[in-house]
């Protein structure tokens, strides 16, 4: 059974930072693609950015040059280092893996439960 647990949400100011980490459990070989989306209120999920096994990342426009992934292949975490946050920034924020090889053979998709990343003065 492989599941994603996040971490790192919480509450913070505008221009502040935050960091989110997300860790799959369970046995794997190897994850193809990590990424986040985020959901705020009212709107539908996103995709915020994506990083490959060999390291390369994809990112929505609104957050290029702010946030940073990056991910530990031998942990199977993957993490988004968020800085100069903006309110627009709010919302809750689910980590994502495509492509999952374990022993009992290729998992498609599996989804964190989401963090919640709020914005505020």
């Amino acid at each position: 059974q492989v599941q994603l647990v996040e971490s790192g949400g919480g509450l913070v100011q505008p221009g502040g930072s935050l960091r989110l980490s997300c860790a799959a459990s369970g046995s794997i070989f190897r994850i193809n693609v990590m990424g986040w989306y985020r959901q705020a209120p009212g709107k539908e999920r996103e995709l915020v950015t994506t990083i490959t096994s060999d390291g390369s990342t994809n990112y929505v426009d609104s957050v290029k040059g702010r946030f940073t992934i990056s991910r530990d292949n031998a942990d199977n975490t993957v993490f988004l280092q968020m800085n100069s946050l903006k309110p627009e920034d709010t919302a809750v924020y689910y980590c994502n893996a495509r492509e999952v090889f374990t022993p009992h053979g290729r998992i498609l998709e599996r989804w964190g439960q989401g963090t919640l990343v709020t914005v505020s003065s």
